[in-house]
């Protein structure tokens, strides 16, 4: 991954979340006039507003990509097999799933809401499922698990703030973890491509001339 490469995945993946967090906003918006900073009639400001809190959401996301693929590589050499290390974000994304329903449901009175603590990790476990079905069809079949543990566990660290806040409501996660996720899904999605590129590019270079 050179400088190029990580700057265009930086600027994209911001672009990404700003374009999500403005939809999700506006129909958030539409749905729910109490949503927004000054109601419908300010429409244009909120959407300024959302779409720069977007930016953020993608930044962020980026950084919890970039931490993720660290921790990634330190597993691997630590362990050193492969099976291992897939079981043991497999356990983990499942302990994530469970632990989110378990907090979600002692919260279920504050946030008003009976449906939230088993519906939030089901959706989030297909949704992830998705994702890590089509990342392990572009690439191979040890994609799946990792992929999966960054769309569950990844995820909910970088919308935690909306889970466990003082603030935390339904409208709140949802406007959260929707763009977090799109833009993880993004870059675990682009990422083999960006390097497929480079390792193409770099095999041209040393390639010998013909005579």
């Amino acid at each position: 991954m050179n400088l190029r490469k990580w700057f265009f995945l930086f600027w994209s993946t911001m672009a990404v979340g700003g374009v999500v967090t403005t939809i999700v906003g506006s129909v958030m918006q539409w749905s729910d006039k109490s949503f927004g900073f000054m109601g419908l009639e300010a429409a244009g400001f909120n959407a300024v507003m959302m779409a720069l809190v977007g930016l953020l959401f993608g930044a962020f996301s980026q950084m919890g990509f970039f931490a993720y693929l660290t921790l990634n590589y330190i597993a691997l050499g630590v362990i050193r097999k492969n099976y291992m290390w897939n079981a043991l974000q497999a356990y983990t994304t499942l302990f994530a799933l469970g632990g989110i329903g378990y907090l979600l449901y002692q919260d279920r009175v504050k946030l008003d809401n009976n449906m939230i603590f088993w519906a939030l990790p089901l959706v989030l476990l297909l949704a992830s499922w998705v994702v890590a079905f089509y990342k392990a069809k572009m690439t191979n079949n040890n994609a799946f698990i990792p992929t999966l543990f960054l769309q569950v566990v990844v995820t909910m660290l970088e919308a935690w703030p909306s889970l466990r806040g003082e603030e935390s409501n339904v409208t709140a996660m949802i406007f959260m973890i929707i763009p977090m996720f799109v833009c993880n899904a993004y870059q675990i999605l682009l990422l083999h491509r960006l390097l497929r590129k480079e390792q193409t590019a770099d095999s041209a270079s040393n390639a010998k001339p013909a005579v």
